[in-house]
């Protein structure tokens, strides 16, 4: 049976994911959850505790489930691919939290913010690194391994904004089709210095 903290939370989720984080009221989840207001703040001292959970638990998994997945794999080019179709198919497999957690983030204290902000930049940091050695052993052209890595988290991330689980393309259909065009930009893009006006 399911405990009072994980239907809290995947009650929040839901809510937060339909209406918002600040469209959504404590009575509202307490409501979901078939409890007293009151009740709530036993398992999270506040509604913005809750949100900064949601969103640490999240970062903390995405993580996780990349370097399980690059654990052994030392084929650069592989490497990325491996690392793109993971971080798609996570996004659409957990689709509401991941939506909350690049949507939300001014709803919490600057204290929880730094927090979430350094678990990002170490997610970040293994997508660069890959960059970097792909570009230093002439798999992938040059380029600035920090926005090549935004530009490719911020694409693959999207997915969870519109995704739709009934859609016509399952999650690795689409995490195929991310892959394909990511390599494909990195191997043969020319990402020198833009000659302008």
């Amino acid at each position: 049976m399911t405990d009072m903290k994980t239907t809290i939370k995947s009650v929040s989720i839901d809510l937060f994911f339909r209406k918002g984080y600040f469209a959504t009221s404590i009575s509202e989840i307490a409501a979901g959850c078939g409890i007293q207001k009151a009740s709530i703040y036993y398992h999270y001292p506040s509604k913005e505790d809750l949100l900064f959970h949601i969103m640490n638990a999240t970062m903390t998994d995405l993580t996780d489930s990349l370097r399980r997945c690059l654990s052994g794999e030392t084929d650069i080019e592989q490497r990325m691919r491996t690392a793109v179709r993971e971080h798609v198919r996570f996004h659409l497999d957990r689709q509401k939290e991941n939506f909350i957690a690049n949507s939300e983030l001014r709803g919490l204290t600057p204290e929880h913010y730094q927090v979430i902000v350094e678990k990002r930049d170490e997610y970040e940091e293994i997508f660069q690194d890959i960059i970097r050695r792909g570009t230093q052993a002439g798999v992938f052209a040059d380029g600035d391994a920090k926005i090549l890595s935004y530009a490719i988290l911020t694409l693959c991330t999207a997915g969870a904004s519109w995704y739709k689980p009934a859609g016509r393309l399952s999650v690795k259909e689409i995490s195929d089709i991310y892959e394909q065009f990511i390599i494909a930009g990195l191997k043969k893009g020319n990402f020198g210095p833009m000659r302008g006006a």
